[in-house]
Parts: structure tokens; sequence; C-alpha cells
């Protein structure tokens, strides 16, 4: 068994004297381990950092088995990360997050998006804001997608402001009104306003409530798991320089 594909390095485990198992989430072959031989080395440990782009060659016997990774580097970015304690914290979110996809199991638009957010992190403003819609595609990619679209009540599209945290729907400012203090705010960033606008702090808290409200009960709590420590350690850091 052979395949050939790009991936973003997301994690690494010692194997043995010399060896790494290697985590990455690839292209067309979703989240995927396999073994690096020599992956200790001091040539391969810059090129096998979480963060970093390649270009991987898999092998292995049989589909089942844990298989080889040959890795080619193709865009070295964790060394960028080292001084700047915001990025490293979104780095280790994104790839706490990328961990509850099954193993094997191809999710281009996370991939895609994973990787985009990985090249920007230590320079756009935004990065928050791609944050809280990278959490909001893991829960999509999962089936547990939000519809913001419409009002839940009146199936309109206008004034949506509010989430139901039972259906996970978007509720207009009327039809929520005697009931907003069971709601989660829906805040403008994720209505699809000012979209090249970086969004004000109380935007970006109400975004991650809202998605952390929706990670925590449709996925990590069922696994018996609590929301990742640098889920927690990214909000700490952002709200610094609010």
């Amino acid at each position: 068994m052979e395949w050939r594909d790009e991936g973003l390095i997301t994690g690494l485990k010692k194997y043995g004297e010399t060896s790494v198992i290697l985590e990455v989430m690839t292209k067309a072959h979703g989240r995927h381990l396999g073994l690096v031989k020599g992956g200790r080395s001091k040539r391969m440990h810059a090129v096998l950092q979480p963060g970093n782009q390649a270009d991987l060659v898999w092998r292995a016997r049989l589909d089942e088995h844990l298989g080889t990774f040959a890795v080619e580097a193709t865009a070295l970015r964790a060394s960028r990360f080292l001084a700047n304690s915001e990025a490293l914290h979104a780095l280790n979110l994104i790839t706490s997050l990328l961990r509850l996809m099954p193993e094997r199991d191809p999710h281009q638009n996370l991939y895609r998006a994973a990787s985009l957010i990985a090249d920007e992190l230590d320079t756009s403003e935004h990065i928050p804001a791609m944050l809280v819609r990278f959490e909001m595609v893991i829960l999509a990619e999962l089936g547990f997608g939000l519809d913001l679209d419409s009002c839940a009540a009146t199936g309109g599209h206008e004034d949506l402001i509010y989430v139901s945290p039972k259906s996970g729907r978007a509720v207009s400012r009327e039809a929520g009104a005697p009931y907003r203090d069971k709601l989660l705010p829906l805040p403008a960033f994720l209505r699809g306003e000012d979209h090249d606008t970086k969004p004000p702090p109380c935007d970006i808290r109400d975004g991650f409530r809202l998605t952390e409200y929706f990670l925590m009960r449709d996925l990590f709590a069922p696994r018996g798991l609590a929301m990742p420590a640098a889920h927690h350690a990214y909000l700490a850091e952002i709200s610094k320089s609010a």
C-alpha cells in the first residue's frame, strides 16, 4: 500500500530510540498516523514540528497497519511561533480540535481551514474570528453544525441575534426577546456582517462562548472529556490584549 498527500503536522511522540510516530492532518486521507524512522535525528527535528506543512508518502504492507511516512517539509512555520505565546496557544487549540476527527476519514474543508490559519497565525489580526469559525467547522464536519440562516421561531432571515441552546438554530431579536436570558448571543461576524472588519473583543468572546457550549455538549462531554486546556489558554491570552 502506498499513497502521496500533503499534510499539516499536528503532533508526534517518541518511538524507540531513534524514531517517532507522526500525526498529521492530510488533505485527502484525513487525520493519519505513521512511523518516521530516524525522526529523532537533528536533521528531522526542525521538520517534524506541529504547525509545519509537508509532502508525505505513506507506505504499509496492509491498509490497516500503522505504516511509515517519508516526509519532505514544504513550509517550516513552527520556529516563527516560539516567541509568540498567542500563536502557540492557537496552534495547540487547532491540533486538539483536529484530534476529535476519526482517523483516516477525509475532511478537506478542515484541512484547508487549519492550513490557512496556521499560515497566518502570527501575522493576521483576524485569527480569533478565524478560530471561532474553525470550531464551527469542527461541529459541522462531525454532524452537529449550527443553523444560523433563519429564525427557528419565525423562519425569517432578519435581525438574528440569538442562538437556541437546544436546537442550535438562530433566533431573531423579536422572537427571542421573552427568552433572551436563556439564549446564546450570536455575534455579528457569524451572521456574515462586517466580514472584512476585525470583530470587537465582546463579539469574539460571544463567539467562543457559543462554540464552547456546543463543542462541550455534543462532542467532548459524550466522550467523557473536558474542553481542551488550549481553548481556555488561548482565551486568556487574547484577553490580555483586548
